[in-house]
């Protein structure tokens, strides 16, 4: 087992820090606040009771060896796939844990001690990972990566009583210890296609890639528009590819719909663009609605998509969350990045409760919610993230947020 090492308080140390397999990490700031209280009825489903819960320090827990026997450090889990053999997934693993010893550094909390473990490449080395994070005494773990690796670490995580904020996207492997904090295409999804119907838009089409984002939004579109009593008309599906939208793209541009859903990114939606332009859209009769996966500059010089809207965090709060990241280790993040330094913010603001019982499920699932570098979220009854997020609309300039992210979860009158 690799040498804990302990950081320097300061920008310079971090920026050359090492990710080992054991971090212990003591820095200083707090930015993550919880969202104000108010009086809500307490959840239920309180999942599966621990069959041998963490309930004590123990000598065989991982410590600093300047460390009391008898305190009780913030021990916390890290898993991600840091040797990973795709350069990509390796270098997004480190900017994930660069981001929460940021977030450390800004709690200011001196006694929280980061422990990592690599999530491998299978399901038995993940559950591996965390078999030794949590024989070494870890709370909470954060991570892992991926769905397969968060599905064979949770019957032992909830052995043990030990939550897991995991970054998945994937919600059919959260609830009962685990939380996911990625940002789901549903939440995306009724964001923009609520404020669409409140807008005054009634009836909508859709154009959807056959793929399993498309198929997850395309029914989160159908229940929010049936909810808003609106109307569903022609809804096309095409092959995730340049070839495979123009037929369906051009079939769609003809729709009588007030407004049209299209939830693709990247190359695929500019090439549906213009087709629709040639096939008879209207964009000053019809809008264009996107999820977060539209939140690419790129899509700001393609005309056809001018005034469209779609959902995503509020720039300004990637930006602030981006300056600092650079300030500290001289390079910008990926996305996934805020997403490490918002478990782990949320982490040092519980991490002041009692030993064993700080990260408890009324604690973490708290529905005031927290404020973190991508806005406001809270965790809701299934273990899902639910996401405070903007409406954003595509200009020749770039994105401009038409209606702001709430600050608050709490409805008007509640």
């Amino acid at each position: 087992m690799p040498v804990a090492s302990r950081f320097v308080v300061s920008a310079q140390a971090l920026r050359l820090s090492a990710i080992a397999g054991l971090t212990a990490i003591a820095l200083g700031g707090c930015v993550t606040k919880p969202i104000t209280s108010v009086t809500v009825a307490p959840m239920v489903d309180m999942g599966t009771a621990p069959g041998n819960p963490l309930t004590e320090n123990k000598p065989s827990f991982f410590t600093l060896p300047n460390m009391a026997a008898d305190h009780t450090p913030v021990r916390v889990g890290v898993i991600l796939p840091f040797a990973s053999g795709t350069p990509a997934v390796k270098a997004l693993s480190a900017a994930m844990m660069k981001a929460a010893e940021m977030a450390v550094y800004d709690s200011g909390n001196k006694d929280i001690l980061l422990m990592t473990a690599d999530e491998g490449t299978t399901p038995e080395s993940a559950a591996g990972a965390a078999v030794r994070l949590l024989d070494q005494g870890a709370e909470i773990i954060v991570g892992p990566l991926y769905a397969p690796s968060v599905r064979a670490i949770r019957h032992e995580a909830r052995d043990r009583g030990v939550p897991v904020l995991a970054f998945s996207t994937d919600r059919s492997v959260a609830g009962d210890g685990v939380y996911l904090m990625g940002f789901l295409p549903q939440n995306d999804t009724d964001r923009v296609v609520a404020y669409a119907l409140a807008q005054g838009h009634h009836k909508f089409a859709a154009l959807v890639p056959s793929t399993p984002y498309g198929d997850v939004t395309l029914d989160a579109m159908k229940a929010v528009v049936t909810d808003g009593k609106g109307e569903l008309g022609d809804v096309q599906h095409f092959s995730a590819t340049v070839d495979g939208v123009l037929a369906p793209a051009a079939t769609i541009a003809r729709t009588d719909a007030d407004a049209v859903f299209i939830p693709q990114g990247g190359p695929v939606l500019r090439a549906a663009a213009p087709v629709l332009g040639t096939s008879g859209f209207d964009p000053t009769k019809v809008k264009l609605l996107g999820t977060g996966v539209w939140n690419d500059p790129a899509n700001a010089a393609e005309p056809m998509l001018n005034g469209a809207w779609f959902a995503a965090p509020d720039p300004k709060d990637e930006i602030a969350f981006n300056a600092k990241y650079r300030e500290m280790f001289g390079s910008t993040p990926p996305p996934l990045a805020a997403l490490s330094y918002d478990a782990m913010s949320l982490i040092a603001v519980l991490a002041k409760g009692e030993p064993y019982k700080r990260f408890t499920r009324a604690a973490l699932a708290d529905p005031n919610g927290f404020a973190g570098a991508d806005g406001l979220f809270r965790f809701a009854p299934d273990g899902t993230a639910e996401r405070g997020l903007a409406v954003l609309s595509v200009a020749p300039d770039g994105f401009h947020v038409v209606d702001p992210a709430p600050t608050t979860f709490v409805k008007p009158g509640s």
